[in-house]
């Protein structure tokens, strides 16, 4: 695994970066650790400030933050630009309501006294996060993280070398305490290492099962606390009394957003039967016009896979799904460019004995079934090994709601479009992992909980952990 940026339209290894060495590693564990005592006496609202200036610096460095994303990893200029958007929406709304979720809270209790919960850090958290989206997967980290006063070290992807040390440059030009966010080019037993030390507090890692596996099982093992967000194979239910201008205009973008190289893209679509040609013949006819391109030319609406082994990857996939038996209805050809390229590809008959049924395809090829009843919509949608997020097309939005609630997955957006935002809660269930990022919850992941009961007057005749204490015997 080496580091280095491979431009994925030309091919060009445009740099590379050497690993990080064991005293880099070591100084980075240190810093954090001294940074993370030095943070539980600085208050809540001096960090907020700090990251009310990251978000300023995000914008201001916006154009230069996209295009080393695009380049890095190949997605459109215009996505790139809103991704960097998005991470300066979510510093300020960390800064804006950070120090209010981390507000004492008071519990009724028949204890003498006051009893209240408060919420503090827990010391350096590691990071290990993917390249579909370089700089969102670190700030969906950073901002609750930072807020609360966990310091971070970042294992960023091989091939996203350049944003991740952007990503690192802004924060500390906003401000930020060294050791608040140190990027190192590790290598995975470099990770495992780091994770084994006393010093890491919280693991969080968004990525794929087989990283997650890895990873949660060090942080087991070494009992630290840590949070999964995996793969999905996310359905898109439409319902026979569906709105079908607004299915198809949402669906092909649910697919081909970032060249359908998201977690939570939506990959099977579950259509009833009485829409279901309507369905597939709307979804051809938005494929095919998508251009391919220079992802940097606005004119461009395909962007090339993030790298070869990807594509290579995904080819396979479809090659085996037919061999079992599914149909392409549309896709599947080379697309004549230099870059990693794949033509936007439909398959249909796929069937339980099909290896496409239970895998991921993590790129824009859309897994299209026809069902006859909502029962069977909701059942296909919930045999999968994953659950991550949904979306639920239906002709009353309440109706719709109802379906959303008996699909098992951590979200479900019902006659709209799959989005992120810092108040909302990001995960999944089953092999998408566990706990959640971003929102109150987010903030809370790796928070000591402690429990302080004060009084100015003990009482001895209250109950404590099940014992009336005059029962206790005294030393004679």
């Amino acid at each position: 695994m080496a580091y280095a940026t491979i431009n994925p339209y030309t091919n060009e290894v445009v740099k590379e970066y050497p690993f990080a060495t064991e005293e880099e590693l070591q100084a980075a564990l240190t810093t954090g650790h001294a940074l993370y005592k030095q943070n539980r006496k600085q208050p809540v609202a001096e960090r907020a400030a700090i990251l009310h200036n990251v978000a300023a610096k995000l914008r201001e460095h916006a154009a230069e933050l996209a295009r080393a994303c695009t380049i890095d990893m190949g997605k459109l200029l215009r996505e790139s630009e809103g991704e960097v958007e998005l991470c300066a929406i979510i510093a300020d709304w960390f800064a804006d309501h950070g120090e209010e979720i981390l507000t004492p809270e008071k519990i009724d209790t028949i204890a003498t006294g006051i009893a209240e919960i408060h919420h503090s850090a827990t010391g350096v958290v590691m990071m290990v996060e993917p390249w579909n989206f370089p700089y969102y997967q670190i700030m969906r980290v950073f901002a609750p993280n930072f807020i609360v006063g966990n310091p971070m070290i970042l294992k960023h992807a091989a091939n996203t070398p350049t944003s991740a040390q952007l990503f690192t440059d802004i924060v500390a030009e906003a401000g930020a305490p060294e050791g608040s966010l140190i990027n190192l080019f590790l290598s995975y037993d470099q990770v495992t290492e780091a994770i084994e030390d006393p010093r890491i507090q919280g693991v969080a890692l968004t990525g794929s099962e087989r990283g997650g596996t890895a990873v949660a099982g060090a942080a087991g093992k070494n009992l630290k606390k840590n949070t999964m967000e995996l793969g999905g194979m996310d359905p898109f239910v439409v319902l026979g009394d569906a709105n079908m201008d607004d299915v198809i205009d949402i669906a092909w973008r649910a697919r081909l957003y970032n060249t359908g190289q998201v977690c939570t893209s939506s990959k099977r679509f579950i259509v009833m039967d009485n829409v279901y040609d309507q369905f597939v013949e709307g979804l051809k006819d938005k494929f095919s016009q998508v251009v391919p391109g220079d992802p940097l030319d606005p004119a461009t609406s395909l962007a090339p896979m993030n790298r070869e082994k990807a594509k290579n990857k995904l080819q396979k996939q479809v090659d085996d799904a037919i061999a079992a038996g599914a149909k392409v209805v549309y896709g599947n050809e080379p697309i004549d460019l230099p870059g990693q390229f794949f033509m936007p590809t439909i398959l249909t008959d796929i069937d339980k004995n099909n290896p496409a049924y239970s895998e991921e395809m993590f790129g824009p090829v859309a897994a299209v079934y026809k069902v006859h009843s909502e029962e069977e919509a909701i059942e296909l949608a919930n045999d999968n090994p994953y659950g991550l997020g949904g979306i639920v097309f239906a002709g009353d939005a309440d109706h719709g709601a109802e379906v959303a609630a008996q699909i098992e997955t951590g979200m479900v957006f019902v006659n709209n479009f799959m989005v992120s935002l810092p108040e909302l809660p990001f995960g999944g269930v089953k092999l998408s992992g566990y706990g959640r990022e971003m929102s109150h919850i987010g903030e809370m992941a790796f928070v000591n909980e402690q429990l302080i009961v004060k009084t100015d007057q003990p009482n001895l005749d209250n109950v404590a952990g099940g014992l009336v204490a005059t029962d206790v015997p005294t030393a004679k």
